[in-house]
């Protein structure tokens, strides 16, 4: 069943963003519904690979037990445990043990970002991805994430700083692509005057993600917020007019 504000938004996403993509949206929960599936496998070791899925409108659950790569259980918080020589995997390698990825220079930088960003506990055994329209009456998400183009990020980027005294409604922290859809997103809900993540840049996730589409995380209390203000905000103007025009 829709509920209103599901269909409140989806008015809106329809007027001032016809036919772009619906956002797809996630929540932790002990309990799963009868319908939805109980797989055991998460099918690509990706955590990104596997939300194509959901933006077509499936239904995908992540776990403790899920396949995968470490770095998705860390930043969904199922699991603390980190790969051995993570700080040298990261930066510049071993010599003959250990091939670096070089997104950071040294292996001391590695170890003060992994000591500013230290890892949550999941809140429930599983973590249900599901597109904004196939949620149901009482599941309510943490956040929403859009997979957008340059046009719709302009336009969520700019209503994300639209009742903001400063021009931080959007950060950009570094991280793998799981960490800019779940780790950072649950930090911001933790906060009075949550902000939005733009991510999608880890080099590693890019494969997983179409060209030219970058990720917009939004917490919910945000989302709802910003909804809310749509009808009053630039997206009214001819200056976004034009814009929508060319939209998808």
């Amino acid at each position: 069943m829709i509920t209103e504000f599901q269909q409140y938004f989806m008015d809106r996403w329809e007027k001032y963003f016809p036919q772009s993509e619906l956002p797809i949206c996630y929540y932790y929960t002990n309990h799963l519904l009868e319908d939805d599936p109980q797989e055991k496998s998460s099918g690509l070791r990706c955590l990104i690979g596997n939300l194509d899925k959901v933006r077509e409108g499936n239904t995908y659950i992540y776990h403790r037990e899920s396949g995968g790569c470490s770095g998705g259980k860390r930043y969904t918080g199922f699991n603390h445990k980190i790969r051995p020589d993570f700080e040298y995997f990261l930066s510049c390698g071993i010599p003959d043990q250990v091939e670096g990825e070089r997104y950071k220079k040294s292996p001391e930088l590695v170890r003060e970002h992994l000591k500013n960003h230290p890892p949550f506990e999941a809140p429930g055994k599983y973590l249900v991805f599901k597109r904004w329209d196939k949620l149901r009456h009482g599941e309510q998400p943490v956040a929403v994430i859009f997979f957008a183009t340059p046009d719709v990020l302009a336009g969520l980027f700019t209503l994300a700083n639209f009742d903001r005294p400063d021009s931080l409604g959007v950060i950009t922290p570094m991280g793998a692509g799981c960490a800019s859809i779940i780790n950072y997103p649950m930090e911001e809900s933790r906060t009075e005057y949550p902000r939005c993540i733009l991510g999608m840049f880890d080099v590693s996730a890019r494969p997983h993600t179409p060209p030219n589409t970058l990720s917009f995380a939004i917490p919910i209390k945000r989302f709802e917020q910003m909804v809310h203000q749509m009808d009053e905000s630039f997206l009214i103007t001819d200056s976004w007019n034009r814009i929508k025009k060319r939209l998808p």
